[in-house]
């Protein structure tokens, strides 16, 4: 069949349909970037009127504020290679002469110790930051929580990051090896 067959009316609906579903289908995908645009603006809006409660709660709570989405670097090794990897906490505050990275979380998930994502990256902060302990504040229920994890013998907030990063990352990496075999069997 030679395409000068096709009556013209067939040529024109197929062109029609083609045209339509390319509106509607720019249109669906517009939709859902600004559907998903406002759904991020929101959870950041939460997250900063979080840390804004949790500031008010933990001078409430007689801790000083030292320092506000502190950053701090530490390097790893992956396959010998130097990395180093940048890390940032909601606050970094002081209760008496001890020193701890506050992280502030929201919703109904992220303030659960056993959210695995919150715990490890308390652990993370644990050990990356040189404190005496982490506290995890759930901004809606006004809770401060501390979270003590069970450091290897030696590991104490008076030994250096990079001592206790590397604990840590024997541990990722000790989890990982056991999962692997795990799923093995």
């Amino acid at each position: 069949m030679d395409f000068r067959d096709v009556p013209t009316e067939v040529v024109l609906a197929a062109a029609g349909a083609a045209l339509f579903f390319g509106l509607v289908q720019t249109l669906r995908l517009a939709w859902q970037r600004a559907r998903q645009r406002r759904r991020l603006d929101r959870f950041r809006e939460q997250g900063a009127a979080g840390e804004a409660r949790a500031e008010a709660l933990l001078r409430e709570l007689g801790y000083t504020i030292l320092g506000r989405q502190v950053a701090v670097s530490y390097g790893v090794q992956v396959d010998g290679e130097p990395i180093t990897v940048g890390l940032r906490a909601d606050y970094l505050v002081a209760h008496g002469r001890r020193r701890y990275v506050a992280e502030v979380k929201t919703g109904r998930l992220a303030p659960r110790i056993d959210t695995p994502a919150t715990r490890r990256q308390l652990l993370e902060y644990r050990l990356a930051f040189d404190v005496d302990g982490v506290l995890l504040v759930d901004a809606e229920t006004r809770r401060v929580r501390s979270v003590v994890f069970p450091l290897p013998a030696g590991v104490s907030a008076g030994e250096s990051p990079g001592v206790r990063l590397a604990w840590f990352v024997a541990a990722v990496v000790a989890g990982s090896l056991a999962a692997m075999a795990a799923r093995a069997f």
